[in-house]
């Protein structure tokens, strides 16, 4: 390990956690419980009167023909949910809009609804330094979003039709983007990309796909500043994500 990254590594205290060990075998405790279905579960499972399903198709459809610069605007003056009201700006996500790395949390939380920007404050500072550990920056062929674009309040779990709403936004911007990989941060941000229930445990150490693009779970920053047994596993997961980027380098 080269001095500069063990500093990044040693600053974090993430050393010796964060070496690699071969056949580690995942026993620490997991993230928090499986939150409830994820907005493409709810949805299918209770009905929506047509004119509201045709309506949601229609602004859907809309967002999907949109720029950087409406994407954005629209954002920025969404009403679609409650959210809006309690939240004091919308984070519509930073970094290289050409990036091959696009990475996806759940929400704002207070730093990042006061700054604007997501992946601000402690866990801000983790995953930039998560980043440097496999020679990324952010905002150097890096992209940074949130499924959600407004706060929710005290930071609850986002609701279904919080993130019906907020979808298609982050879909737009993947297809803006064109990312190579998409790394899915924290159990909410991966069950809501995945349409999934599964742990993050389970989902840990394969590529999946995401709109056809391929897509690796890791923790949360703020989950790792609490579950310090877990920033091995998290190591781990980058380092596999360094090596598929690598893999897709290759084959482009």
């Amino acid at each position: 390990m080269s001095s500069r990254r063990e500093l990044f590594l040693e600053e974090m205290g993430l050393t010796p956690l964060w070496r690699l060990r071969t056949g580690a075998a995942g026993s620490a405790a997991e993230e928090a419980q499986a939150v409830p279905a994820t907005a493409a579960r709810a949805a299918a499972a209770a009905p929506a009167a047509p004119s509201s399903a045709v309506g949601a198709d229609e602004r859907a459809a809309r967002i999907g023909r949109m720029d950087w610069a409406e994407l954005k605007a629209t954002v920025a003056a969404c009403t679609a949910c409650g959210l809006r009201k309690t939240c004091t700006q919308t984070v519509f996500g930073v970094g290289d809009e050409q990036a091959d790395w696009l990475l996806v949390g759940e929400a704002p939380g207070a730093d990042e609804d006061a700054r604007g920007e997501p992946f601000v404050g402690q866990a801000g500072k983790l995953l930039d330094a998560m980043l440097a550990g496999i020679g990324l920056k952010r905002g150097e062929d890096v992209y940074i979003a949130n499924v959600l674009k407004c706060r929710p309040p005290g930071n609850r779990n986002p609701e279904a039709a919080e993130v019906a709403q907020c979808s298609p936004f982050l879909l737009r911007q993947v297809e803006l983007i064109r990312p190579r990989l998409i790394l899915a941060m924290g159990r909410f941000a991966c069950q809501t990309l995945l349409a999934t229930d599964a742990s993050i445990g389970s989902l840990r150490g394969r590529t999946h796909r995401y709109q056809g693009l391929p897509l690796i779970v890791t923790y949360h920053p703020a989950y790792l500043l609490r579950t310090l047994q877990d920033k091995a596993k998290a190591w781990e997961d980058l380092c596999f994500a360094r090596r598929t980027m690598a893999d897709l380098r290759r084959q482009a």
